[in-house]
């Protein structure tokens, strides 16, 4: 099986709640196996255009553990949160 990649790219509306949203994630990955990869600040467009400042990536094992994270309870009781923090596009890749 692919492993199968989140790619957030996040622009920041409330600093604090969003600080709470990042905080809270993590514990919601563990049981699907997922795993930060990449956290970071977009520092230049080298072509086209990109309309958000942050992204982050995350690994699953499968493209089902992605759905099934998405999907679970745990996440989507944190998704009014996000929608206050950021603005965020959620894209998946699988290898």
């Amino acid at each position: 099986m692919a492993n199968a990649y989140i790619i957030g790219h996040i622009t920041v509306k409330n600093t604090e709640k969003w600080l709470e949203y990042r905080n809270k994630v993590p514990g919601t990955l563990s049981p699907w196996g997922g795993e930060l990869v990449f956290r970071g600040k977009l520092t230049s467009v080298l072509s086209g255009s990109h309309n958000h400042n942050d992204t982050v990536v995350i690994r699953f094992p499968n493209l089902d553990s992605v759905n099934n994270w998405h999907d679970s309870t745990q996440y989507q009781s944190l998704v009014p949160l996000r929608q206050e923090a950021a603005e965020m596009d959620l894209l998946v890749y699988e290898e």
